[in-house]
């Protein structure tokens, strides 16, 4: 398909239709992510004997990612997202496969190795929404972008609800505890695998490429550089990411030290019971937390193309100050915990989204795709660090101590916001 033929009409639908499917592979990519994130950290913790190592997990997740954020972007680069997404998805496949097999002959080892694999798809998540952006029309980008974020609700909202029921089928098959609902994962992945592979076509990398008017003023991609901007739009991105995961990876174990202590209004958990309800208790938190990640993605869309990237990515760190705030002060009970991790699910999604924008429309289209993967790479490396770090601070001093850490990060993003604008 040349430049030449390819009308305002064609390029709407294939737009069009490149969101439907990327949407749809977030739905499916969403169900695993979901189940890693709220059973990483107990698998972490139950086969290492260690809640400090429980952070591990969600490390491992985000190390994964940003090991395969750079590659996959050159890939897509020079072949197109459609071959990038296909390999992403078939690396978070077999890392499922890895993980219960972690589980099964409990080797900590081996699990960590499973779960940089399921990050690595991950990755593929991520340049999704970048994905979505290829065709769009400037004035719709932060739309797009956010429909495709939006999309991952369904699936990471799923995993996490799955958990329960993933458990007992897991239980009635002799499966080892904590890995049932990956059997939901392992089908959705391999759904989205094939999805892509077939699918996506025409790649909307390729396609954005041969349009007479790409990198053009009058097409709103702008071949002025602006890596001022850029950098900052990487900064707060990775910033409110390491936010999110680092307090998000400990909640599920901070919720386990509640349970059994009796605090917070989970004294009626007890006996054999515990195990379950503390299981379901966490997959019900985290569903909500990824249901404020992206839910509300579409309004933040919305907001950063009429309002202002920069405006949106501030509007995100408060959010995150208020989540912090009831992390801090209501952190003791269960019902403040799910109120922190709503909040910091959509603080998240606000800065992310615009800052995904900011960043494509600051950086000139032959470095955009370099950029993208160096934000995600960054974002997921960071987050790795802060992960590690969060087990540790969970440990020594108290769920209110890692609010107030994860506080130095948003102040640090709002300081700086004078870049955002050069």
């Amino acid at each position: 398909m040349s430049g030449v033929t390819l009308s305002a009409l064609d390029r709407t639908r294939i737009q069009r239709r490149t969101v439907g499917i990327l949407s749809l592979g977030q739905v499916l990519g969403g169900i695993a992510f979901g189940a890693t994130v709220s059973l990483g950290a107990l698998l972490a913790a139950d086969i290492s004997g260690s809640d400090a190592l429980s952070g591990l997990a969600t490390a491992s997740v985000t190390l994964g990612a940003a090991l395969a954020a750079i590659p996959l972007a050159r890939l897509a680069g020079l072949r197109g997202r459609r071959l990038a997404l296909t390999l992403g998805n078939l690396l978070a496949l077999v890392g499922i496969l890895v993980v219960i097999a972690a589980a099964a002959v409990r080797v900590f080892p081996l699990l960590l190795v499973g779960i940089i694999m399921i990050g690595m798809g991950n990755a593929g998540n991520l340049q999704s929404r970048f994905a979505a952006t290829d065709l769009a029309q400037p004035q719709h980008r932060g739309r797009d972008l956010s429909v495709v974020v939006w999309a991952t609700t369904i699936g990471g909202v799923a995993g996490p609800l799955l958990l329960g029921p993933g458990e007992q089928l897991g239980h009635a098959i002799g499966m080892p505890v904590h890995t049932g609902s990956y059997l939901f994962s392992l089908v959705a992945q391999i759904a989205a695998f094939a999805l892509y592979l077939i699918a996506l076509r025409p790649d909307p990398l390729l396609v954005s490429r041969t349009l007479p008017e790409t990198g053009s003023v009058a097409a709103g991609l702008q071949r002025v550089d602006r890596p001022v901007a850029a950098r900052y739009a990487i900064f707060a991105i990775a910033g409110s990411h390491v936010t999110m995961a680092s307090v998000m990876a400990m909640t599920p174990v901070h919720l386990s030290h509640m349970a059994m202590s009796g605090t917070g209004g989970m004294s009626g958990m007890s006996g054999a019971s515990m195990e379950m309800d503390v299981t379901v208790l966490v997959g019900v938190t985290i569903a909500m937390h990824v249901a404020g990640m992206y839910g509300l993605s579409p309004v933040f869309g919305i907001l950063a193309d009429r309002w202002g990237r920069l405006r949106t990515v501030l509007l995100g760190q408060v959010l995150l100050v208020g989540s912090l705030s009831f992390a801090m002060f209501a952190g003791e009970s269960a019902a403040g915990v799910m109120v922190a991790l709503i909040l910091l699910g959509l603080g998240w999604s606000a800065a992310t989204v615009a800052g995904a924008a900011l960043l494509t429309e600051a950086s000139a289209p032959e470095l955009r795709t370099r950029r993208q993967g160096r934000s995600d790479s960054l974002m997921s490396l960071s987050a790795a660090g802060g992960a590690v770090l969060a087990g540790v601070i969970l440990q020594s001093f108290s769920y209110a101590g890692l609010a107030i850490a994860a506080l130095v990060v948003v102040v640090a993003i709002v300081a700086l916001s004078p870049l955002g604008k050069r």
